[in-house]
C-alpha cells in the first residue's frame, strides 16, 4: 500500500500513527479535511491488520467529511481506527486504560481533532476518552440507534425516487449486517410492514433477530446477493459490496447504514446496473447530527430524509446519479465556505451551522 499516494489521490491532511505499549493501544488517525472545521474522527475498535486499519482509516474519514458537509454542520472529517489489543479489552479496567490511553495521544491535536464513536466503541468509551481530552462528541448520544432510524427515514424517502413510493408495506428489503444499527432499521421497516431477508457475517447474529421478528428470512451473507428485492441495505463494515458481485444484485436501490459499501469502480457498476444508489454519507449521517447539535434523534432523522429529499430531486432533474449529486453538494458547501477564508467553518465542539 503506497501510503502517500493513497492521500494524495483521496486529498487527506495527515494521518498519524498511534501506539501505547502498555494498554494495548495501536490506531490509524486520519484527517481528511478541517476545511469547515475540526475533523469529526468516528472511533472504531475491530480485530484488523495493519493495512486494514489504514485503509479503513483513510476511506471512513474521506466519507465523513462529505457526511458532514453534507448534513450542513461546521466540521471536517477524520477516522481513527483502533486495532483490537492482543490481550482483549473484556476487563474494564482494560478498556478504560486503552481509551484513556488514546485521550491522551489524542490531546496535542485537540484542535483539529474531534472523537465519537463508531463500531465497537460505546457512549462509555468515549467518555474514558473525555477524562484526557474535551476534543470528543456524543458522550450522551445512542449514535447507533439514531442513525439506524435515520436510515430508515432516508430509506423512505429515497424510496419515493427510486420506487414510486415512501412506503415500506409489502418491499422486500435485503438487510447485510446486523448489528446495532442494522438492527434499529430492521425494527422499523419491520413494524411498517417490510418483507425482511437478514444476512450477516456471524450467521447467529441474524438468527437472533428473526426470532424476535415474525416471518423474517435468513440466508448467509454470501447468498443475499442473490435474493430479489426491492432495496439492497448494506449496513456492515465497509466495501461489502464488491464490483464483481454487483451483477448478481436483485434491487432497484441500495441504501444502508454502511460507509464506503461500494468503491469507486463499483458505484459505476451499480450505475450501469441501472441500480439507484442512496450514498452512506447521505442517509447515515443521524447520529453524527445528533451527537454535534441540540437536535432530538426525531429531529436529526427528519434531517436525512429532508437531504435525501434534495439529492433525489436534484438527481430527476439534472438526470444524474443520486450518488454523483450528493457528493457534488457535500464538495460545494466545502468549496463556497473555503472560500470565506481561514477558520470560516471553525466552531467549539458540539456547535453546527
Amino acid at each position: 500500500m503506497q501510503i502517500f499516494d493513497e492521500m494524495q489521490a483521496r486529498g487527506h491532511e495527515a494521518l498519524t500513527l498511534l501506539h501505547h505499549a502498555p494498554s494495548g493501544l495501536k490506531a490509524a488517525l486520519a484527517v481528511h479535511s478541517t476545511v469547515l472545521g475540526p475533523a469529526i474522527a468516528g472511533v472504531r475498535l475491530r480485530p484488523l491488520d495493519e493495512t486494514e486499519a489504514l485503509r479503513g482509516a483513510l476511506a471512513l474519514s474521506e466519507s465523513l467529511t462529505l457526511k458532514a458537509a453534507l448534513a450542513g454542520l461546521n466540521y471536517g472529517g477524520g477516522a481513527c481506527v483502533l486495532m483490537l489489543p492482543e490481550q482483549g479489552v473484556d476487563d474494564p479496567h482494560a478498556r478504560e486504560a486503552l481509551f484513556r490511553a488514546l485521550g491522551r495521544q489524542v490531546r496535542p491535536l485537540e484542535s483539529r481533532v474531534v472523537l465519537t464513536e463508531d463500531i465497537g466503541v460505546t457512549p462509555t468509551d468515549i467518555a474514558f476518552v473525555a477524562q484526557e481530552t474535551p476534543a470528543t462528541l456524543g458522550v450522551n448520544t445512542d449514535t447507533s440507534s439514531v442513525t439506524g432510524y435515520g436510515v430508515y427515514r432516508g430509506m423512505k424517502a429515497a424510496a419515493r425516487h427510486a420506487l414510486g413510493s415512501e412506503s415500506m408495506r409489502g418491499v422486500r428489503v435485503a438487510i447485510l449486517g446486523v448489528g446495532a444499527v442494522g438492527r434499529t432499521l430492521a425494527a422499523h421497516l419491520h413494524r411498517e410492514g417490510a418483507r425482511l431477508t437478514l444476512a450477516d457475517t456471524r450467521p447467529e447474529r441474524a438468527q437472533a433477530l428473526a426470532e424476535d421478528l415474525d416471518g423474517v428470512t435468513v440466508v448467509s451473507a454470501h447468498e443475499l446477493f442473490d435474493v430479489p428485492c426491492d432495496i439492497f441495505s448494506p449496513c456492515g463494515y465497509g466495501h461489502s459490496i464488491r464490483s464483481a458481485d454487483v451483477p448478481r444484485l436483485q434491487c432497484r436501490l441500495i441504501a444502508g447504514g454502511e460507509h464506503h459499501p461500494l468503491s469507486r469502480q463499483g458505484e459505476a457498476a451499480v450505475r450501469e446496473a441501472g441500480i439507484v444508489y442512496m450514498p452512506d454519507f447521505a442517509i447515515n449521517a443521524a447520529g453524527l447530527i445528533a451527537a454535534a447539535t441540540t437536535l432530538t434523534p426525531e429531529q436529526a432523522a427528519e434531517r436525512v430524509y429532508a437531504t435525501v429529499s434534495r439529492i433525489a430531486a436534484a438527481a430527476e432533474q439534472y438526470g444524474k446519479p443520486p450518488h454523483l449529486i450528493a457528493r457534488r453538494m457535500a464538495e460545494r458547501r466545502i468549496d463556497l465556505i473555503g472560500s470565506l477564508g481561514a477558520g470560516a467553518g471553525a466552531g467549539t465542539y458540539g456547535r453546527s451551522a
